[in-house]
């Protein structure tokens, strides 16, 4: 059976979730706690972070984009990197701005320090590292809502992989109660479109030890 090694609260691992979703491709969970650093798994990915897609003939896949662009050659029904060169050059962009520059600018300041850094043993949040998430967090969210209203869906006419980036890191967010969806209408209304989507169900089913999501996670109409 195709086994995804992922960590709940991951945005990589949720991206891959939902591109697995998405086509309705069949597969395994596997919870690694990559802090544990096993041996079996450092033999498949030596940098021992997640996700790491294996299929049932043994292949390992390791990166959430380059899993996703495997995904996208072997199984191309629903595409998800877009059909023509132009959207296909869209989806990259918005794909490399949500898991490069959100990811550094928002996430890492607020899920990392907040979450991660302690089961890694990294010590203690910064503070300044959270203030600045807080303050990041607006402005993307101004330009995801300008992105949902000029555009059916972020990257063109077509869900892509733009979207599932995007919701994984704001889905990751969300479940800690870190966003004010009142900041921006557009970009919750496309949230609300994105998470009300079949495949998004089992990331809405989560639920990590320990923390207990705001009411409105799983709530499909806010």
């Amino acid at each position: 059976m195709r086994i995804l090694y992922h960590l709940p609260l991951s945005p990589f691992s949720r991206k891959v979730r939902l591109a697995l979703a998405e086509k309705r491709i069949p597969f395994d969970l596997r919870v690694e706690r990559v802090w544990e650093r096993r041996e079996e798994f450092l033999a498949v990915n030596p940098a021992c972070t997640v996700p790491v897609l294996q299929e049932a003939n043994g292949l390992s896949i390791v990166d959430s984009y380059a899993i996703c662009e495997y995904l996208d050659e072997a199984y191309p029904d629903g595409p998800l990197l877009g059909r023509t060169l132009a959207e296909r050059a869209e989806v990259r962009r918005l794909v490399a701005w949500f898991d490069g520059k959100f990811n550094a600018e928002v996430t890492r300041n607020l899920l990392y320090e907040k979450q991660m850094k302690r089961l890694l043993g990294r010590g203690n949040p910064d503070a300044a590292a959270i203030r600045a998430g807080y303050a990041n967090l607006k402005p993307h969210l101004d330009y995801i809502g300008w992105l949902a209203e000029t555009r059916a869906w972020l990257a063109g006419h077509a869900l892509s992989l733009a979207d599932l980036a995007a919701a994984a890191h704001l889905s990751a967010l969300d479940y800690l109660g870190e966003i004010d969806w009142s900041q921006s209408d557009a970009a919750k209304d496309w949230y609300a479109r994105i998470k009300s989507r079949p495949g998004f169900r089992s990331l809405l089913g989560d639920r990590v030890s320990g923390l207990t999501p705001p009411d409105h996670y799983a709530d499909l109409d806010f």
